[in-house]
């Protein structure tokens, strides 16, 4: 099955991008067709400096290669490098009903919190169309925020068929119900907006110094604590084996210990965790040239991919191709 993800270039990623979502993507390349993308051209909502976004793409590209991305298995590639998809995306543009976009969630948060919304951010849900029907993609692994969107897809997909002729291969969802639920330093969830963050790559100490300044409550040590729904039990779950899990439980019933103890846990358990990973990447980070092959490889699948959708929806709407 052809399956396809994007991950937007707009900042580093943290332990809520991995468990949440990262981790069950690459998992889906052993058994799936997978296009992995670097969705630049909808980070430029957002992203307004040229050598921020330029950082962020190929920090990304990193990242996806250190976690576990195997170029053998999937392909890799930033979107702006396949101007395919944009073309599609105009096309799709065409038959979109404004209402639709309109009632995108995405564009109404932004109006409702009297934002500006441009008109990249209300196409937005179009691009991704594009992005997800360029490759015939089948199965496309989403958050439950994003579900919307391909519902969106689903929608211009059957339109332009029901006009033009089968087109399209109409994509599925699939929810990552299984994607953890991460807290985040202050024990609300972990996200940027926040500020609450804990990276997955950076300088050792100083993430172990964000570990050892999470919020905890101000019950005394001697006191027997719950460790289900406790954040910093949430956290340590994450990295730690059954065994060591249990006895942390134990020991949270038992009381008599500090807070401290259990940020030391959590911060030794995610180093060993992240630990291939980071070796991974300073590797990679010493050869760019193969990160760069990598890229290049990747955009010229993803076209190749993309080049036979394209031409088929221009033949079928009636569009002249290139002689």
């Amino acid at each position: 099955m052809r399956c396809l993800s994007g991950i937007q270039p707009t900042g580093r990623p943290h332990w809520g991008n991995y468990f949440g979502a990262i981790r069950q993507y690459i998992d889906l390349q052993d058994d799936n067709e997978g296009f992995y993308f670097i969705a630049d051209l909808h980070a430029l909502t957002t992203v307004r400096q040229a050598d921020a976004l330029r950082e962020n793409t190929i920090n990304a590209a990193l990242d996806l290669l250190a976690l576990g991305l195997d170029p053998k298995k999937a392909t890799l590639f930033v979107q702006s490098q396949v101007p395919e998809v944009s073309e599609l995306c105009w096309i799709l543009m065409t038959g979109t009903p404004m209402g639709l976009l309109e009632r995108c969630h995405a564009y109404k948060d932004k109006k409702a919190k009297g934002l500006a919304a441009d008109a990249g951010l209300f196409n937005y849900p179009v691009l991704m169309a594009a992005d997800i029907l360029a490759y015939d993609s089948q199965l496309v692994p989403v958050g439950q925020d994003q579900i919307q969107h391909i519902e969106v897809t689903r929608d211009l997909a059957q339109a332009f068929n029901h006009h033009f002729g089968e087109t399209f291969v109409i994509p599925k969802a699939q929810t990552l119900v299984h994607g953890a639920k991460v807290p985040g330093t202050d024990g609300e969830k972990m996200s940027k907006s926040y500020d609450n963050t804990l990276p997955l790559f950076g300088e050792v100490k100083r993430i172990r110094k964000q570990i050892m300044r999470i919020t905890t409550d101000s019950r005394p040590m001697e006191d027997a604590k719950e460790p289900e729904g406790d954040h910093l039990f949430q956290l340590f779950q994450l990295f730690a084996e059954q065994e060591q899990i249990d006895e942390m439980a134990a020991m949270y019933r038992r009381g008599g210990f500090g807070y401290g103890e259990v940020k030391k846990a959590v911060a030794e358990a995610s180093e060993a965790y992240f630990a291939d990973a980071r070796q991974r990447r300073a590797e990679l980070e010493s050869n760019l040239d193969y990160v760069h092959e990598v890229l290049r490889d990747g955009a010229r699948r993803a076209r190749e991919a993309a080049a036979l959708v394209l031409s088929r929806a221009k033949k079928n709407c009636g569009l002249q191709e290139s002689v």
